[in-house]
């Protein structure tokens, strides 16, 4: 196809395979086209993309007169073709992409004069050794590095899980096509079967007919751990084990399990009534089924390849005595016939107690028992195999265990502070503690719930009737008991309290906690708690307030007990969205990065470890980025005690579809945090010497910044009209990406609307707002002399954190587009404030640019990574016919709606588009 053969993809060698693969796949699609089309439908398509690709190389009024005239006069079903043909591009064109990272990684590999890649274990390892780090602080720092990675069912994947599939099909068959050895029949089957899987692209439908339920998101959030996560993660782990001895050989190394995965999805009950504990407990188990699935697949392959006989080496007597006295779990029919196949002998019995695990008289109690015979096995293999030769699939298996479990992924509850503070008061009520808890002052209700906390009496009743709203908060809590007796505590570790304002917010849910059973008070006043209560810090106000809270709950001895009974380690959530919205990108980033230090210097004082965890969103408005970068970007000395960030929407499946891209992924932050705190710890001594000129020189950008954001998003009064009207706002709500509505409470206010749908709206109009917003005020009005830039130049260089600051402002300016976003100005009924708000974001944009390229030194946004320029300069011309049809589409079913029509084919091409520009863009929410 002609619309992707054509295009000026940069000239060099290391894209010329990624030049072959687009321009093969373009073919394909163009057949395609042609058979479901037509040449009608192609020649469409190729018109309306050559006069958009003229129109970037040069603006010409009659090119654009006649663009907008075509896209006018198209007619269904025509019109839905010609926006299914350019969404379904971008598909193709990202796949290859994925594919082109995957081979060049295995470049590195095959060439290894080169070294190794950079940002990947071997690379960090050397580093390690080049930069004299001893082998003794090289364990030091593999003892407390922790990594958890965190999905959630945030409601950012447009594709559904059939397109998902299709593509993780299309991107195996390009990497076989790579194969050096394939003969002509082979090349001819693997291209037969990419034109077949490029039609079932076209003939599947993209978008989702209901909205998805919370088992539904379950199902979507397990299949990463199903397809890549329970192979990566212990590859990772033995890269890392495998480097380390090559590289310091004179040490014995055992990687600790280091990196972990967990899930939101069935536990995060904030502003979601569909996640109840019932659905918490189902998701459990749906976690356990996959695992011991995985597990027993496992033990079957183990036992294809362990034929050892007694015969022929000696074996452990306790492997022998095991299997005499378990084996009667098995009937006859099913034991191990040839009986000196005793590995063989105990698999069958292993495999039989995973089948029971439910039954406690006949299968695994827990993981660890599970574990204990595992290694019993591998105790059992080394009296007979070389040390240096072990069964790598047995070790794969118990690092998986190690990880995985039963419950294969720790569960985070979440939920809102005020529904914890009114359970709290309906149930004070009822025991006259209290007839009024929330009218309290904050001294007052943090002096009655710790006397709560130091009374072992229960002040809840199991007669006691309670509205359904706290039954169903103490329902959860019991629910938590209950797993931690069937799944393991691993299975529900923290519980995070959303909009945390004060530190009466945590004690709450200690109290409830109390109440069933997971916080025990005992006779000598030591406290046993089985819960993490970890706060969430959300909007610029919160997270200023955050040391102050954080302080007052390390000085209670109640929760200095609660926090020795958790290894004395306080869990610190920080939240990228609501922030930005409250107050800008470069101001919510700055007092995200202020609070980390001011928190991690208050629970200095108190000998208190903190794990900060980072909740990002996929877009840039929302912290988003490259995963090592994110890690790079917090203050060095909060690294040490671990580090949690969020995954979610369309980063899990660019990121953890395929197995090497996952792989990729994760050893790109393994890099980033195992490098970083490694010479954070051998510079402890000088690791608190900040800058503070350049923490004021933050100080004052933000200010400017944060009111020249305030200024227009809360001080306008026509900002919200031109929001809601010039971006698909009102439509989003219809592409059923969610279980979660799009506000809380259900409520038109700005502050009740979520950050995604904030977000996404911004990115379909390509303004991208939340992305840079205020930032080039703030920057520029700083730096008002040449001393004044050239101190932003320096930080620019030597500062982390204002390096990827300003790396993502110049990603987003990239991505966003002006010429384009003025096409949606004709969406806005008033044309003076369509004009005046247009304005206003175009003269900050200008100003962004000029500053960020000031700052960087360079000519053009993203010079530094011409890959991404590149990329994202191509994709331009092929997202604006998107653009175009957008803006019509939805002026048309908006003009309907007010006649009181509703046209469900106009809403399903507008919802086409909205698809087709997140693919292209490659960003939702």
């Amino acid at each position: 196809m002609s619309i992707l053969v054509q295009q000026q993809l940069k000239d060099n060698d290391n894209s010329a395979p990624l030049r072959r693969d687009v321009k093969f796949l373009g073919h394909i699609l163009g057949d395609v086209l042609i058979h479901h089309g037509g040449h009608e439908l192609l020649e469409t398509v190729e018109r309306i993309r050559e006069k958009t690709k003229l129109l970037r190389e040069e603006f010409d009024e009659a090119t654009y007169l006649l663009l907008k005239k075509e896209i006018k006069e198209l007619q269904e079903p025509l019109r839905k073709q010609v926006i299914r043909a350019f969404s379904i591009y971008f598909h193709l064109v990202n796949i290859a992409e994925q594919n082109h990272r995957i081979r060049r990684r295995r470049q590195y590999q095959l060439e290894e004069h080169q070294g190794s890649q950079p940002h990947s274990i071997e690379n960090a390892v050397q580093s390690l050794k080049q930069n004299e780090i001893d082998p003794s602080l090289v364990e030091e720092v593999l003892n407390k590095l922790s990594l958890e990675l965190i999905i959630t069912a945030h409601p950012t994947e447009a594709m559904r899980r059939s397109v998902l599939e299709i593509h993780q099909r299309i991107a195996h068959l390009l990497q076989q096509l790579d194969h050096p050895l394939l003969h002509r029949a082979e090349k001819k089957y693997l291209q037969e079967r990419l034109f077949n899987e490029v039609m079932i692209l076209w003939q599947t439908e993209e978008l989702r007919i209901e909205k998805p339920t919370v088992m539904d998101e379950v199902s979507n959030g397990l299949y990463y751990f199903d397809e890549t996560l329970f192979d990566v993660l212990p590859k990772i782990h033995q890269e890392l084990e495998d480097s380390l001895q090559e590289i310091y050989p004179e040490n014995g190394w055992e990687v600790p399990n280091f990196l972990r995965f967990g899930s939101w999805i069935g536990g995060d009950r904030d502003g979601n009534p569909n996640v109840t504990p019932e659905i918490t407990w189902k998701t459990l188990m749906k976690q356990r089924k996959l695992v011991l699935r995985k597990y027993k697949a496992a033990l079957k392959e183990l036992m294809r390849r362990l034929s050892h006989s007694i015969h022929h080496v000696k074996v452990d007597p306790e492997l022998l005595e095991s299997i005499e006295r378990e084996e009667h779990l098995l009937p006859e029919g099913e034991k191990w016939r040839i009986r000196h196949e005793v590995y063989r002998c105990k698999l069958s019995i292993m495999n039989k107690k995973l089948t029971n695990v439910e039954n406690e008289s006949e299968g695994y109690l827990s993981a660890e028992e599970f574990l204990k015979d595992l290694k019993l096995i591998q105790r059992s293999l080394a009296l007979h195999i070389p040390t240096n030769h072990p069964i790598k699939d047995l070790q794969k298996l118990i690092r998986q265990v190690e990880l995985f479990g039963f419950h294969l992924a720790t569960l985070d509850i979440r939920n809102h502070s005020g529904e914890h503070e009114a359970a709290i008061s309906e149930i004070l009520q009822k025991v006259n503690l209290a007839s009024d808890y929330p009218s309290l002052s904050e001294e007052n209700k943090v002096t009655l719930l710790v006397d709560i906390l130091g009374d072992p009496r229960p002040i809840t009743s199991t007669f006691g009737e309670y509205s359904k709203q706290t039954t169903e908060i103490l329902d959860a809590f019991h629910m938590i008991r209950r797993a931690h007796q069937e799944f393991g505590e691993r299975s529900i570790e923290v519980y995070l309290v959303s909009m945390t304002q004060s530190t009466s917010d945590l004690l709450e849910i200690l109290v409830l906690a109390k109440e069933a059973g997971l916080y025990k008070i005992h006779a000598d006043g030591q406290v046993q708690s089985k819960i993490t209560v970890a706060p969430l810090l959300e909007t610029i106000d919160d997270l200023s307030a955050g040391p102050d809270i954080m302080k007052k709950c390390f000085e209670l001895d109640v929760f200095r007990k609660h926090l020795k009974s958790r290894n004395d380690l306080q869990e610190i959530m920080l939240g990228y969205s609501d922030g930005s919205k409250d107050g800008g990108t470069l101001t919510a980033n700055w007092k995200l990065y202020k609070a980390q230090q001011e928190i991690h210097d208050v629970a200095k004082q108190y000998d208190v470890r903190l794990k900060f965890f980072h909740g990002r969103g996929g877009s840039l408005g929302r912290g988003g980025g490259p995963l090592n970068r994110s890690i790079l970007s917090q203050p060095a000395e909060t690294l040490g005690d671990g580090v949690k960030i969020t995954e979610q929407g369309e980063v899990l499946s660019s990121r953890y579809s395929l197995h090497d891209i996952a792989y990729r992924s994760l050893e790109q932050a393994t890099h980033a945090l195992l490098t970083a705190s490694a010479h954070v710890s051998k510079d402890a001594e000088h690791q608190n010497e900040r800058r503070p000129e350049w923490e004021q020189t933050m100080e004052m950008i933000s200010a400017h910044s944060l009111k020249k954001y305030q200024d227009l998003v809360f001080g306008d009064p026509d900002f919200l009209t031109y929001f809601r009207q010039a971006t698909p706002l009102p439509e989003l709500g219809a592409l059923n990406i969610g279980s979660r509505p799009m506000s809380r409470k259900g409520s038109s206010r700005f502050e009740d609307l979520r950050a995604i749908p904030w977000v996404f709206a911004w990115t379909q109009s390509r303004q991208l707002l939340p992305a840079w917003y205020a930032a080039g005020t703030g920057l520029s009005r700083y730096a008002a002399s040449e001393t004044e830039l050239s101190q932003l130049q320096n930080m620019y260089r030597e500062w982390p954190f204002f390096r990827s600051t300003i790396d993502n402002l110049q990603m987003a300016l990239m991505k966003a587009d002006f010429t384009t976003a003025k096409e949606y100005i004709a969406m806005v009924e008033e044309e003076e404030v369509a004009s005046r708000i247009y304005s206003i974001l175009k003269e900050e944009f200008d100003l962004t640019k000029k500053i960020i390229l000031a700052i960087t030194g360079q000519q053009d946004l993203l010079d530094h990574i011409p890959n991404i320029k590149e990329s994202i300069r191509l994709r331009n011309p092929y997202v604006d016919p998107l653009s175009y049809l957008q803006v019509a589409l939805v002026m048309e079913l908006r003009k309907q709606k007010e006649q009181g029509h509703e046209d469900e084919a106009l809403l399903r091409e507008v919802l086409l588009t909205i698809n087709g520009i997140a693919a292209g863009l490659r960003n939702t929410g």
